[in-house]
């Protein structure tokens, strides 16, 4: 509505009512035309206090450093409640440090987002720690969950932290991420995932299939120690 339109308005009320209730009704109708206008110029919702720019960079730095995938400047605003503006400037601030100091990080905009990435030229550093990675030696707990998955799959992870009297939780992890095991579904009564060993769980110990694990007889205590164990923890 626009002004001349809420003055004609007020008029018509004030020649058909009087006193309180002219009053009355021409602030009522002063309100709706306000909250239309409010209605047409909304955006989003962000803090009143504005952040040291300085401040605002390192607590966006701090949210990249996290992220799995490129996350939008609007996502990025929202989550430090600050507007798009001052957002896109902590980021400028970002880069901006990066690249002065010849970091070994930068900013991309990639997928409709930002997000952190090391540098191209260190690719061939990064590339070889990883490997190294991939090569070092399974800890002692990772060994003994592995053979638990092993000879018990498809077991859940609740399963093999029953039986080894740990929580499995990050070992678990180290051997999805090195390939070693894998999610193959869930368990239909509890709901947990069910995991197994891989291809490459067989390559590594040069086994053609699991039917060629060793058995589990030998290292069984003799037959009086028997009745004091479950069949489940076997």
């Amino acid at each position: 509505m626009s002004e001349t339109e809420t003055a004609d308005a007020a008029a018509d009320v004030i020649d058909d009512v009087g006193g309180d209730a002219a009053t009355e009704a021409v602030t009522e109708t002063a309100a709706e035309t306000a909250t239309d206008d409010i209605a047409d110029d909304a955006l989003p919702l962000v803090a009143a206090q504005p952040i040291d720019p300085q401040q605002l960079a390192a607590a966006v730095e701090a949210i990249l450093f996290v992220v799995e995938s490129p996350v939008s400047v609007a996502a990025l605003a929202v989550a430090v409640a600050q507007p798009v503006d001052a957002v896109k400037e902590a980021l400028e601030i970002l880069a901006t440090s990066y690249d002065e100091r010849h970091a070994g990080v930068e900013l991309r905009e990639v997928a409709g987002g930002i997000r952190i990435y090391t540098r191209p030229e260190h690719a061939g550093v990064v590339e070889q720690f990883l490997e190294e990675g991939q090569r070092s030696k399974l800890s002692q707990a990772a060994l003994e969950t592995l053979a638990v998955i092993a000879y018990r799959q498809p077991v859940t992870r609740a399963r093999v932290s029953a039986i080894r009297g740990v929580n499995v939780d990050g070992v678990v992890r180290t051997l999805l991420a090195r390939g070693l095991i894998v999610e193959v579904g869930t368990d239909p009564e509890t709901g947990g995932g069910l995991f197994t060993t891989t291809e490459l769980f067989l390559e590594k110990m040069g086994l053609n299939s699991l039917a060629e694990l060793p058995s589990l007889a030998p290292l069984l205590p003799d037959i009086e120690g028997l009745d004091a164990i479950s069949a489940d923890d076997l």
